[in-house]
């Protein structure tokens, strides 16, 4: 006799039969509801203002240069990526169960060591952008 099909199984079934612009669009509604959710991180917001003030700098700083603007524009929505994960990686672990481990609380540092590195390229790159704007004028 088959096993029983549990309704997130129901769920995964239904989604794989999605094609097309119908898988798009409800591939978009999760992403939505994931900036929602990342909204709702305290993090994600003060780094998003950040962003909000870094976007309009890459331009300025750019110099009409694209490649140099656009990088600096990567550089600050990497910093919102990796928050995003971060804030994933957490979920997760706080899903498994509060008693501590070892390997949750690496999962959650490592996660947040990213975030770390990910402001710190921004950083130097808006720095290193900054320090050549002053120079050359």
């Amino acid at each position: 006799m088959p096993e029983p099909i549990l309704p997130a199984e129901a769920a995964a079934a239904a989604h794989k039969r999605r094609t097309g612009l119908v898988r798009l669009l409800h591939a978009g509604r999760h992403s939505l509801r994931g900036l929602a959710d990342g909204w709702g991180e305290k993090a994600f917001r003060l780094e998003a203002c950040l962003a909000a003030v870094l976007l309009p700098l890459a331009c300025w700083l750019g110099q009409g240069d694209w490649v140099k603007t656009a990088l600096l524009c990567a550089t600050a929505l990497l910093v919102l990526i990796v928050e995003l994960l971060n804030s994933g990686i957490e979920a997760v672990v706080d899903r498994i169960g509060p008693e501590w481990h070892e390997l949750s609380r690496r999962a959650k540092d490592m996660g947040s060591a990213a975030v770390l590195l990910s402001l710190l390229l921004c950083g130097g790159a808006f720095a290193a952008a900054l320090f050549e704007r002053m120079v050359r004028g």
